[in-house]
């Protein structure tokens, strides 16, 4: 851990150093950069001409679409991973998206992959060509994974995250990573070291966190697929932010080993990883890549349960979420659960109220998890560089430690609220999901980002949840604020003094459908399902 003081010296050569870090073909030239007012430069690279149509064609199609092209030989790898890299520059330039690449090491690992399939035949593994951007903590043997921290600026790793190791066996191609808050622990990807990920949709507003700079990428088109980690929302707030999926998985089974942590050692909640990309089929493709890889025999941790093919069942029934009596959610949220629910009605679907008597208790165990060390992790990561706290993290600062007695208690607590919660579940006669907002807001201002607490409390009870897209962009006219409601906390109130509706017209809409532990492969196929009644609806709409 470097000990020179002057973070401030420490981030300004990081950030010269990942600039340089662009190769200069992949620079764009200053008269072709979008002005800073345009807030959403989505549509940017078409418009460019700095993209040839191959390269588009390439960076426009999925995962899947990507793993058959390579398969087929129609692309290779390398023409794919170039495009990428390309495509993954102009997003750096634009949204300050990423906090590490490594273009050319990508370009060569594409060349072998191609040497490789045209010698043999075979591909090595059902990721065989395609690039996977990374966030920041998975560690990468000889890069950095500073977490937002100046004092591991220069840290190397010296191993790989398991899932790195896992990923390369399958035959994807790593080429970037990308930017995160200080520790992980803010629902908005900004630090001292990299400064602040934008929203590449509308570049006043935030991309999320804590995995923001997935999220950002990814609805840029800089990567088809990219993984992130959730501690309290930090996949499900992100994708929610840009529109994109993600699915957060309960702990076992995808591997966190050997990867880097803001709060190192803390298990009260587990922090797990999974998929961000542009479709539901992504998705599912890249967890069952991942959970056939058994990575039960690399991790201790992880349970050895294969992918289990699910039959999607007729007739869903959903109990929803609408308001969790904390944080009322703003108008474009309320109405995207309004019309997903009037569409799983009119396809058959059952729909009961959720009650949330236990959610205020869950997030409350939640906060007192984060800083039962007193602030102490992430004062040892700041004091060696002299970094200040951000604003965002007070609480860290503010924090009084634990004793191991009271940290038990703690322990006892969230058990016997886990308890309670599945036996509310299993009170519904054959329930299947919960659908509920991701977060209260489509996206809000930079700095605005203050309620987690619809993704948080299924942390704490370590559910599988799918973010997803409901369809609802936000309308100007339509989301206006009742004047009349009562805001129900400082939370409330706070996502009504920062809701403007003429900022965040046309952005999207996403809503979380959660299932119980360890029902990755359900809560895939009954997203699908949901999906499909939004879809059906829409049509018998126009």
């Amino acid at each position: 851990m470097t000990s020179d003081g002057n973070w401030e010296k420490i981030a300004a050569a990081k950030r010269a150093a990942l600039a340089e870090a662009i190769p200069k073909e992949y620079r764009v030239p200053e008269q072709q950069l979008p002005p800073e007012s345009q807030l959403d430069v989505t549509s940017w690279p078409k418009k460019s001409g700095w993209f040839s149509s191959k390269e588009l064609e390439i960076t426009d199609s999925t995962a899947l679409q990507i793993l058959e092209k390579v398969a087929s030989k129609t692309w290779t790898s390398e023409e794919v991973t170039r495009a990428f890299c390309k495509r993954a520059a102009a997003a750096q330039q634009l949204t300050n998206c990423l906090s590490d690449a490594f273009f050319d090491e990508a370009i060569e690992s594409a060349q072998a992959l191609d040497e490789h399939l045209s010698r043999t035949g075979n591909l090595i593994g059902p990721l065989h060509g395609l690039p996977i951007s990374l966030k920041d903590n998975f560690n990468i043997k000889g890069k950095d994974s500073t977490v937002g921290f100046a004092s591991l600026v220069n840290e190397p790793a010296e191993y790989n995250a398991t899932l790195v190791d896992i990923l390369e066996k399958l035959g994807a191609v790593r080429y970037c990573k990308t930017n995160v808050p200080t520790a992980m622990m803010i629902a908005e990807s900004v630090n001292n070291v990299f400064g602040r990920t934008v929203n590449p949709l509308n570049r006043k507003v935030t991309s999320g966190g804590s995995s923001g700079g997935e999220s950002a990428l990814i609805a840029f088109g800089g990567s088809p697929l990219g993984i992130g980690t959730d501690i309290g929302g930090s996949l499900r707030i992100p994708a929610a932010c840009t529109g994109i999926y993600t699915l957060r998985p309960s702990f076992g089974r995808f591997t966190t080993q050997r990867c880097r942590s803001g709060l190192a050692g803390q298990e009260a909640v587990a922090s797990v990883n999974g998929p961000m990309a542009r479709t539901l089929e992504d998705i599912t493709l890249y967890s069952r890549a991942i959970i056939d890889a058994q990575p039960w025999t690399l991790d201790p941790k992880m349970l050895p349960i294969p992918w289990r093919q699910v039959e999607p069942k007729k007739k869903l029934k959903i109990a929803v979420l609408s308001n969790d009596g904390i944080c009322l959610p703003t108008p474009p949220v309320l109405r995207a659960l309004k019309e997903t629910t009037e569409g799983l009605k009119e396809a058959g679907h059952e729909i009961v109220e959720w009650d949330p008597k236990l959610h205020r208790k869950a997030l409350e165990l939640l906060g007192r998890m984060f800083v039962a060390d007193g602030g102490k992790s992430v004062e040892a990561l700041l004091a060696p560089a002299q970094e200040p706290y951000r604003p965002e993290m007070q609480q860290y600062e503010d924090a009084k430690e634990l004793g191991v007695l009271d940290m038990w208690k703690l322990h006892l607590e969230r058990s016997e609220l886990q308890r309670q919660y599945l036996e509310q579940w299993m009170s519904h006669d054959d329930l299947d999901a919960i659908l509920a907002p991701t977060t209260p807001y489509a996206s809000v201002p930079h700095g605005d980002f203050k309620y987690v607490g619809y993704t948080g409390v299924y942390n704490v009870v370590d559910y599988s949840a799918v973010s997803f897209p409901s369809g609802v962009t936000v309308d100007k006219a339509k989301d206006t604020l009742a004047s009349d409601l009562k805001a129900q906390s400082e939370f409330c109130q706070g996502a009504r003094d920062s809701y403007d509706p003429e900022l965040l017209h046309g952005l999207p809409v996403s809503l979380q459908l959660v299932a119980q532990r360890l029902q990755e492969e359900k809560v895939l196929a009954m997203t699908a399902t949901v999906l499909q009644a939004i879809k059906s609806a829409g049509k018998a709409n126009l």
